[in-house]
């Protein structure tokens, strides 16, 4: 019986997709050519193109012309090639540009850089013959402990939706497949390929799902990468739900789902329930899900050769896009124009957090030498730890960019500081010590950083730390950092720090202790010449923080809830749609820094706020208007935040929601008019008891600020 349904599965899949699917502008691609194609394939050759042959490479079939398709991870740059152990070849011709990371460009709040990121990515893929790029990652940021935030965007999904969009738009314009991941609700490191998540519908779908319904939707990703982890007692890979109902029949995708290495489980209900190519590299490639078991569930019958043939559409259909896209392409590596790319989104991430002595921008002028206290500021970030990293043609770090931009007339000098040494194989035991202070390294610095004009304090994290794999087992300061932020700031209260990471730490001590704070990221091949720049007030800070910073980790949902990292292989979402600034609002919990958070050299004020009427109609659009003045002396950028919220529903609703944003360049002593528009259907929540998204009707407040919490001024409308 349960045989027989996967063949009547198999014969309804492939009906329906074949009778639905899309062509693509390249002449050489129709449907009828690729059904005469798998008309002439034996079935050897269509399985040999559903799993992997090689680390990043799945076959293709020779004799007719089809090509293998080629991979690679790609969020941070295109990776270099590596052996089978995944030690590096050491090959001449395989570096790329290092871009800025995930939660950088989310910092950025600036949807045209993601676009300019996913261009790049793409040139620089297509320039090293790939096909499909592993990006970009969006999973939301619903631990701070999550040690992959840093190769993800955000806490929301709508600036996460907008900046996904763009990225996939821009690297599938090089006839690159982007491969968005990891689907769905991969917000954890800690047990990743056995923990089963439960999350109600409604959370589901208003907070982990819209992202990559606008990737599939308005970016038509080409590939998607299925998650490691359990959905509701099914893995990812074989969850019919997730890949079937929603991603390929709900959402019309037509593209390849991809398995994350080693996260496929079984033949037969992968290949029903949505999966089409299994990829890793843990056992050799015939033994895989995907290989002489699928073949021989085909031969002996129990699946239908139809869902084979469904698959071997989709593939040939992302290769007529990829490498038989038939376009003449020049795509260049590393050029100047990405290196742009690279510095321009670090610039705009770069937050100021505070500046309470004005202290920043630095007056060179006056300065006759400066300390340089930090491991972080001559370390590089293009590699590190489990997860992929990129062999960069260059890096510059803060040192050296200090040295670029202040060296002709200051003196500076280095002191280390501490031993950012970490490696997540290391027993308890030698990871403890690596997170004690150095009581040499820290005297040594205190002493100079008495007499120093300038002293620049850098610490935080770095890809060793914050890594794949691995969730950080707490907020704290790693590396013994607070006991040498105590030390210099004693010897040099008006020192600048400047912290480096991917994800939330605990830095209220040091907020109290620093009148000049900056957060950076691992923030690209040009890392120290923005930071350099944000110093020296050649680029006023913009960057808005994609997250909230607690107080405390106490604070945050999955703590106080005691859903992380789970129970026996079991984790409830509990806090339901209440992730990030929307339970910190609602709960009225104040947080150490806000969600859209980050100040400016130039002072913003908002002002007139009003909409085009009061009165909608529900598929109506509100239009918002305000003017946003710049009394400073100093041009600069604000991102403008538009939050919702209703305070009388029939559901359980955040205090606020972000509904749209925009970045806004002001001259000094100008006022700009600025326009924002959302539809009323986006104000719609997900009834779980009839299936579909429902807008009340009733009042709702609209309120515009410069984070979550510093709102400036809000009007009401009514929806009826």
């Amino acid at each position: 019986m349960k045989n027989k349904l996967y063949y009547l599965l198999g014969l309804l899949l492939l009906t329906s997709f074949i009778a639905k699917s899309q062509t693509t502008n390249n002449p050489k691609f129709s449907d009828l050519k690729i059904r005469n194609i798998i008309n002439k394939m034996t079935l050897d050759e269509k399985i040999a193109m559903l799993h992997a042959k090689s680390q990043f490479s799945s076959a293709g079939v020779p004799r007719l012309g089809i090509p293998d398709l080629q991979s690679d991870d790609g969020p941070l740059g295109v990776r270099e090639e590596v052996n089978i152990d995944w030690s590096p070849k050491g090959l001449k011709n395989d570096s790329a540009t290092f871009f800025p990371n995930g939660s950088a460009l989310a910092a950025t709040w600036n949807p045209e850089l993601a676009l300019r990121y996913g261009q790049a990515l793409g040139e620089e893929s297509k320039a090293r013959g790939k096909d499909i790029i592993l990006a970009p990652a969006f999973n939301i940021a619903r631990t701070p402990l999550c040690g992959r935030t840093y190769e993800y965007l955000s806490e929301d999904p709508l600036l996460n939706s907008l900046l996904a969009v763009e990225a996939v738009r821009g690297i599938q314009q090089w006839d690159v497949a982007a491969c968005v991941k990891h689907f769905a609700l991969n917000n954890q490191e800690k047990q990743r390929k056995l923990v089963n998540v439960e999350a109600d519908e409604r959370t589901l779908r208003e907070i982990y799902l819209p992202a990559f319904k606008a990737a599939v939707q308005k970016g038509k990703a080409w590939t998607l990468m299925s998650a490691y982890n359990k959905f509701r007692g099914v893995y990812c890979a074989e969850n019919a739900y997730l890949l079937n109902e929603i991603l390929k029949k709900e959402w019309g995708f037509k593209g390849v789902v991809v398995s994350d290495w080693g996260g496929t489980h079984s033949t037969l209900a992968s290949a029903v329930n949505g999966l089409d190519v299994e990829m890793g590299t843990e056992k050799p490639y015939e033994d895989f899900y995907f290989a002489k078991p699928l073949k021989e569930a085909i031969v002996s019958g129990q699946l239908d050769i139809k869902v084979i043939d469904e698959k071997v559409y989709r593939l040939l259909s992302v290769i007529y896009q990829t490498s038989l896209s038939g376009r003449k392409l020049s795509p260049l590596l590393g050029s100047a124009s990405h290196l742009k790319t690279a510095y321009d989104i670090a610039a705009e991430s770069i937050v100021l957090l505070k500046n309470s002595r004005n202290t920043l921008p630095i007056n060179s002028a006056n300065l006759k030498n400066v300390l340089v206290i930090g491991d972080n500021a001559t370390r590089m970030f293009q590699r590190g730890g489990f997860g992929a990293g990129v062999k960069a043609k260059s890096e510059i770090t803060l040192l050296d960019g200090l040295k670029q931009r202040l060296g002709q007339q200051v003196k500076i000098d280095f002191e280390q500081g501490y031993k950012g040494e970490y490696a997540s194989e290391w027993s308890e035991e030698k990871k403890n010590i690596a997170n004690q202070p150095d009581s040499r390294l820290i005297s040594l610095a205190a002493i100079k950083a008495r007499d120093a004009d300038l002293v620049i304090l850098c610490v935080g994290g770095n890809r060793d730390y914050e890594t794949e794999g691995e969730d950080r087992k707490n907020l704290d300061l790693p590396f013994g950092q607070q006991a040498l932020i105590d030390a210099v700031l004693a010897a040099n209260p008006a020192a600048i720090v400047v912290f480096t990471g991917g994800a939330p730490y605990n830095i209220s001590k040091l907020s109290d202790q620093s009148s000049s704070l900056i957060w950076s990221w691992y923030n690209g091949s040009a890392n120290g010449l923005a930071l350099a720049d944000v110093i020296t007030g050649k680029i006023n800070p913009s960057g808005k923080l994609p997250f909230t910073f607690p107080n405390r980790l106490e604070d945050s949902p999955t703590e106080m809830l005691h859903t992380y990292p789970g129970n026996n292989g079991q984790t409830e979402y509990k806090e339901g749609i209440l992730v990030g600034y929307r339970w910190y609002d609602t709960k009225k919990i104040k947080p150490l820094y806000s969600f859209g958070y980050g100040l400016s050299y130039s002072r913003f004020v908002f002002s007139d706020m009003s909409t085009d009427k009061k009165q909608y109609k529900n598929g109506e659009n509100v239009t918002v208007t305000f003017k946003l003045s710049n009394k400073s002396s100093r041009v600069g950028k604000e991102v403008i935040q538009l939050y919702i919220g209703k305070q009388v529903s029939t559901v359980t609703r955040a205090l606020k929601e972000l509904k749209a944003f925009k970045k806004v360049s002001v001259e000094p002593g100008k006022a700009a008019a600025v326009k924002l528009t959302i539809k009323t259907n986006e104000l719609a929540y997900y009834s779980t008891k009839l299936k579909k998204w429902l807008v009340e009707p009733g009042k709702y407040f609209l309120s515009i600020g410069n984070s979550s919490t510093a709102i400036s001024e809000t009007v009401s409308i009514n929806i009826y």
